[in-house]
């Protein structure tokens, strides 16, 4: 999922992205909207169960650095940034965007690590839920906010064995908040880096930033002509392809609509993690997960 779903503030980067090919256009025209947004939620889920299949050869840090340096490669190559021109102070905020991106993805596969799938990108998405009521002044999004603290209340091992670990959980909330970061941020280096260039420039910042971590944990595992390949499947998967997807939708669709139904990807995540990872949760698990998708349309409802 893009970080700017919830908040409509994907615009600076619709307008510099490179035009789709002819063939992709034709393709896409025959989806309704609607369908390529969910294409795009379940590329990124189906990204994230390839990723969490490889923590059996790798540590998730290292995956992670898989990842980003292969979505840092295909980024590079489609859209190489341009720095001439940029001062300083641009540079600082494409770096602050970089390292948000490292971190937040580093925080999500940690949490992914010790949590189904479906309840890590639950609390995590705590994060645009915020910036989401926080940008509207509305009562009713205070019931927004009660029901997706009550959602994460249902997940919290209270003193019984749940299968749920409070890292995990700690892990998913620093990832959310670092999404909410990673969308205030967005728009300004929207502003400073001229098309996608920011994008680009912040990958590779969270490339470098990453690569000691996940280096130092899978040495001379990350060499395998095998890994290496799946970690270009989970980066296109994750990145490349639901980016172009969801900038199609967006040509076609509300920013509002856009948003709601990118609310379901929790839902979706669980699904699956069910279907790709057999990963089976109970009554109370989805009831919280239901929480938070209600809880995310609400709120972007309210916000449009």
């Amino acid at each position: 999922m893009t970080a700017d779903a919830l908040t409509g503030s994907a615009e600076p980067y619709r307008r510099g992205l490179p035009r789709t090919g002819a063939l992709f256009r034709a393709a896409s025209d025959a989806v309704p909207p609607s369908g390529l947004v969910l294409l795009a939620i379940l590329s990124v889920q189906i990204g994230a169960g390839f990723a969490k299949e490889l923590f059996a050869q790798l540590p998730p840090s290292a995956v992670v650095f898989l990842r980003i340096a292969m979505g840092a490669l295909v980024l590079g190559v489609v859209a190489r940034p341009r720095l001439k021109g940029l001062t300083r102070a641009d540079l600082g905020v494409g770096a602050a965007f970089g390292a948000t991106l490292g971190l937040m993805n580093l925080s999500f596969y940690e949490a992914l690590a010790r949590l189904p799938m479906g309840i890590a990108v639950a609390i995590e998405f705590l994060g645009p839920l915020g910036v989401a009521v926080a940008a509207s002044r509305r009562r009713l999004d205070l019931l927004w906010v009660a029901l997706a603290g009550s959602g994460i209340a249902l997940l919290a091992p209270w003193g019984r064995a749940t299968g749920l670990s409070w890292a995990g959980i700690g892990f998913a909330l620093v990832a959310g908040a670092c999404w909410a970061a990673y969308i205030l941020l967005s728009a300004a280096v929207g502003q400073r880096f001229p098309g996608t260039g920011g994008v680009s420039f912040a990958m590779v910042v969270a490339c470098l930033l990453v690569a000691p971590i996940g280096i130092g944990a899978g040495g001379s595992d990350l060499l395998h002509p095998e890994l290496l390949l799946i970690g270009l499947g989970v980066g296109l998967l994750s990145s490349a392809i639901p980016y172009a997807i969801e900038l199609e939708a967006l040509r076609r669709m509300s920013k509002r609509v856009f948003g709601i139904l990118m609310s379901l990807e929790p839902a979706m995540a669980a699904l699956v993690g069910l279907v790709v990872l057999g990963e089976v949760l109970n009554v109370r698990e989805w009831a919280a997960i239901g929480c938070v998708v209600i809880a995310s349309v609400g709120a972007t409802r309210s916000t449009g």
